[in-house]
């Protein structure tokens, strides 16, 4: 082949996978919606993580012990992933009933009233109630975002603009990273006290995107051409009575279940990992109160964006190895990249500078399953289920997912109570429940290059 004869095919090549020349203006605005819809739903909660601490020990008064602190916070993130568990198994089946606009648009005013409203509490027991309602909505989103944009955009776009809408929601961690970086050195300068309501406040800004969602955006044809059918939509009844759909419903929770107890129960308890290495750092310079508190939270919120600028560019590095390998054997390889990275992360993380490499590699490697469960799931139904499956694989692992902050704990006071540091033993040793998603693979359909089942 000549020179420009290669180029010729380079160019061809490039044209063939430049996925986004596909799209019409209406294509990109349903991904647009979608994505924004996901990244605000991932800001609630990233500023959830970030203030959690802050905020219960606010609550309990000055007086509560480090102990009883961490126990309200487990508390208070199991609440809120049972409300996200429980939002995912009712809005799944919403979304296929009522259709995925009208759904998209509840859940985002279910979140982003429920974390405004969240600065209103005066105690824990609210503080709690409001965190279930919020996960109600935050459990919602993400299998109707899923949805709509694979029955929308053109099939072999559709990997890539599902690979956007969960990039997205790295996009809305580094919004709240950025939120607790600016109110954590208002707080350390004396500006504002109570820097966490500030979070919760910022939380509810995006509502009027529900009224967007409302007014410009359509019922995607396959849905409505499937209500026409008079089929029946979003039935759980039906996902397990068929032995496709079962098998797809159970192999899809297992794999999510992973990746969830490995971000929720282990990844985003690296702030609490890190916190005190932070506040040792920064006493030993002389900060105290206000002022200790303050650059405390500003660092917290640097450790959150550089975990999520990594995981960015990890649900991106599974959309374009799962184009050449498949979806099993790309998520065979992000369960154990997710796997070692955060167990060494765990392990090894000890100063302020170790920051700056371990922890974007650990979002990197958490977050590429992520890129995999927005690809994948929707694949893996018919389109009066998809909704239905979707949240069902994505969300009903979050039950179980509620115990990975007691697990920590109880490896961590327990276990390895009498170990130095023994957040380090109890995070290594939890790193094994990545192992459940590859025990789970043999048994996970292929689907790629196959169009979405009906």
């Amino acid at each position: 082949m000549s020179p420009n004869e290669s180029l010729a095919a380079a160019a061809a090549d490039v044209r063939k996978y430049a996925w986004y020349r596909e799209l019409n203006g209406y294509h990109w605005f349903v991904l647009s919606v979608a994505s924004m819809g996901w990244m605000f739903d991932t800001m609630a909660q990233q500023l959830f993580n970030l203030a959690r601490k802050p905020a219960i020990r606010e609550l309990l008064g000055g007086g509560a012990s480090n102990a009883v602190v961490d126990k309200q916070a487990a508390w208070a993130t199991a609440i809120f992933m049972v409300g996200w568990a429980i939002g995912g198994v009712y809005f799944g089946v919403l979304g296929d009933r009522l259709g995925r606009a009208k759904t998209m648009m509840i859940t985002i005013l279910s979140y982003t009233v429920f974390t405004g409203l969240s600065v209103l509490s005066t105690g824990v027991w609210d503080f709690n109630v409001y965190r279930f309602l919020c996960g109600l909505g935050v459990g919602g989103q993400f299998g109707i975002g899923v949805a709509l944009v694979a029955e929308v955009v053109p099939a072999r776009a559709r990997p890539y603009a599902l690979g956007l809408v969960q990039a997205s929601s790295a996009v809305g961690n580094m919004i709240a990273a950025l939120t607790g970086i600016v109110l954590g050195q208002m707080e350390s300068s004396g500006a504002i006290t109570g820097a966490w309501r500030y979070m919760f406040l910022a939380g509810a800004v995006p509502a009027p995107l529900a009224l967007v969602v409302f007014k410009k955006l359509k019922e995607p044809e396959q849905w409505l051409k499937a209500r026409s059918e008079k089929k029946k939509l979003g039935s759980y009844a039906e996902l397990f009575s068929d032995p496709r759909w079962r098998r797809n419903s159970i192999v899809g929770f297992l794999l999510g279940f992973a990746g969830i107890v490995g971000l929720w129960g282990i990844g985003f308890f690296s702030y609490d990992l890190f916190r005190p290495v932070l506040e040792r750092t920064f006493r030993a310079q002389g900060f105290t109160g206000a002022t200790l508190a303050g650059k405390t939270t500003t660092w917290i919120g640097v450790t959150s964006l550089l975990q999520n600028l990594g995981c960015f560019f990890g649900v991106y590095a599974f959309t374009y190895l799962t184009h050449y390998t498949g979806r099993v054997k790309a998520f065979a390889i992000s369960f154990v990249a997710a796997m070692g990275m955060t167990a060494y992360t765990f392990w090894n993380l000890k100063q302020i500078s170790d920051i700056f490499w371990m922890i974007p590699l650990m979002g990197f490697a958490q977050l590429s399953l992520f890129g995999g469960y927005a690809i994948y799931f929707a694949e893996l139904f018919p389109t009066r289920l998809r909704s239905t499956g979707t949240s069902f694989c994505y969300n009903v692992g979050r039950f179980a997912a509620a115990t990975g902050p007691f697990t920590l704990g109880y490896l961590t006071s327990d276990v390895f109570g009498g170990y130095p540091e023994p957040m380090r033993y109890a995070g290594v040793t939890m790193c094994l429940v990545f192992l459940v998603g590859l025990a789970a693979l043999p048994f996970a359909p292929e689907t790629k290059d196959k169009p979405l089942p009906e």
